[in-house]
């Protein structure tokens, strides 16, 4: 009986201190279940956030970057429109002031009927200015004449850098041509270290070859011409548009100048790894134009200048452009005289010859 009553107690006992226990266990875990339901519910909210706010950061980044582009490209356009056009050696002799009936974008120029010397149009025609590129006309035509071996290789070396300019060129020092493939690159792409390369490997070097220049230029009855170097990088070089007509007539005369001038694209492997070249004058690419021999010439003394013997109206002509403004300018101008030509039928000279001061 007593053992019964001691049970009885033992069991109360243990429901009272296990009742809390389990209370509170169930109590801690309800806790828990609601602590983890609430950070479960709270991550998708977090991700939304940080979603938003790297959202809103990347528009900021794009309209900041938008805002400094649009300030660049702004700045860039003002520096354009207030930067001061450079004056060219025809400028400062006051050539622009000289209007002409075609309106030409070009200080000087000069057209001739091939076939008779007749002069069909002049402007500013006996004017020395500097050529040039043009030069490569010349320079082609003393390698010529002196028949030296075209496929002997020649190297590009630190003398054929442009120390004055410092223009580009895609030959490197070390490289390795033919004189051929110089020649062609030279009169096609006007590649200045190709010129300079031929003049150096003239017998007596560059000085013998420029003296030759300038002696062939005599020969020719180029009065107003002088040479100082085979690239037209030296603003020394000049011509008068009436000289350039001589210069042109007589290049015509080299099948190999012909051939070189007008190609429109030539590989060339100078050693390290082949390098394409493509004309300097987009109107050989021109279907429309039956050109037989160009140049182009560009340095800031010069402007834009151009020299063409093209057939036009079945009639073979020399056009020459000294100092045109504008990169496309010379192209238009050549375009503007075939235009005239087409329409007038080759009229005189005294019908369209451009004032002179």
């Amino acid at each position: 009986m007593l053992r019964s009553a001691l049970g009885i107690v033992f069991s109360i006992c243990f429901v009272t201190v296990a009742a809390p226990v389990s209370a509170a266990s169930s109590t801690t875990h309800s806790a828990a279940k609601k602590r983890s339901h609430a950070a479960h519910s709270a991550k998708p909210a977090a991700k939304s956030a940080a979603k938003s706010t790297a959202k809103a950061a990347h528009h900021k980044t794009v309209a900041v970057k938008s805002h400094r582009k649009t300030a660049v490209k702004h700045a860039a356009v003002a520096a354009a429109v207030a930067a001061p056009a450079v004056a060219t050696a025809g400028d400062m002799a006051g050539l622009h002031a000289k209007r002409d009936p075609l309106a030409l974008r070009s200080n000087a120029a000069l057209v001739m009927d091939q076939n008779t010397g007749q002069i069909l149009f002049e402007k500013n025609a006996s004017v020395a200015l500097p050529i040039a590129s043009l030069t490569k006309l010349m320079t082609a035509m003393v390698v010529l004449e002196a028949r030296q071996n075209m496929d002997e290789i020649l190297q590009v070396t630190d003398d054929d850098v442009d120390r004055e300019r410092f223009s580009a060129s895609r030959l490197r020092v070390g490289s390795q041509l033919s004189r051929a493939n110089m020649l062609h690159i030279a009169l096609m792409s006007s590649e200045n270290r190709a010129a300079s390369a031929l003049g150096r490997h003239y017998p007596g070097g560059l000085p013998a070859f420029v003296a030759a220049m300038n002696a062939k230029a005599r020969t020719l009855g180029m009065s107003d011409t002088r040479y100082v170097d085979p690239t037209g990088l030296s603003s020394n070089n000049v011509a008068s548009a009436r000289d350039l007509a001589k210069l042109v007539n007589a290049a015509y005369h080299f099948p190999t100048i012909r051939e070189y001038s007008t190609d429109d694209h030539y590989q060339v492997d100078p050693g390290k790894r082949p390098i394409q070249y493509t004309t300097s004058n987009r109107l050989v690419l021109n279907p429309n134009w039956k050109i037989g021999l160009q140049k182009t010439g560009y340095i800031n003394e010069a402007g834009r200048c151009l020299v063409m013997q093209a057939t036009i109206e079945s009639r073979p002509v020399i056009m020459v452009f000294l100092d045109s403004k504008g990169k496309d300018s010379r192209i238009a101008d050549a375009s503007r005289i075939r235009k005239w030509l087409e329409a007038s039928k080759f009229p005189m000279l005294t019908q369209v010859s451009a004032k002179q001061g």
